[in-house]
């Protein structure tokens, strides 16, 4: 079963979604000790957790600011997965921004969402074109109680594979 199998199963069940964040776990190890988690994957939307626990906190028990941006990068970058079959085209993240508005001191939830019109106007149109495209991605982070935690905006090149000038 490949990529985009399991994430269109993870979709359609709880098992297959508890795979798909043992899979996410074991293939991203930088991300494992954060303790990230799907809890919702829709076919137009995400929501991941960031856990309020030890290894995702600053010096003032707060989040960590970075915990909270490697939270968009990952969210954003599943979402765009589960739309882009990863054999067929590159993404890369070109940028990251974040603006931070509350400190977190609860479990953190984050959201994005985009529909196949926008990934065919922004994604598939463009790379017909002959260009890589460049797109925008902004990913709101609350906590449990609702308050906005972080706003992180991504920028992601992509282009197809035939596309890309330095292969593995």
């Amino acid at each position: 079963m490949n990529l985009q199998q399991i994430i269109f199963k993870a979709q359609q069940s709880k098992f297959h979604l508890r795979l798909l964040n043992l899979g996410l776990n074991r293939g991203i190890p930088f991300n494992r000790p954060h303790g990230f988690k799907i809890l919702q994957f829709q076919k137009h939307e995400i929501k991941t957790l960031l856990p309020y626990k030890k290894k995702n906190l600053n010096h003032i028990k707060g989040l960590h600011a970075c915990a909270l941006a490697t939270l968009t990068e990952f969210t954003a970058g599943v979402m765009l997965i589960s739309k882009l079959d990863p054999k067929q085209y590159r993404l890369i993240l070109k940028d990251l921004f974040m603006e931070y508005h509350f400190q977190g001191k609860k479990n953190a939830y984050a959201t994005f969402t985009i529909d196949d019109e926008w990934v065919k106007t922004n994604v598939l149109e463009v790379i017909a074109g002959g260009s890589p495209a460049l797109v925008k991605c902004t990913v709101e982070i609350k906590d449990q109680d609702d308050n906005l935690l972080s706003t992180g905006t991504t920028h992601w090149q992509i282009k197809s594979w035939e596309q890309v000038k330095t292969k593995m």
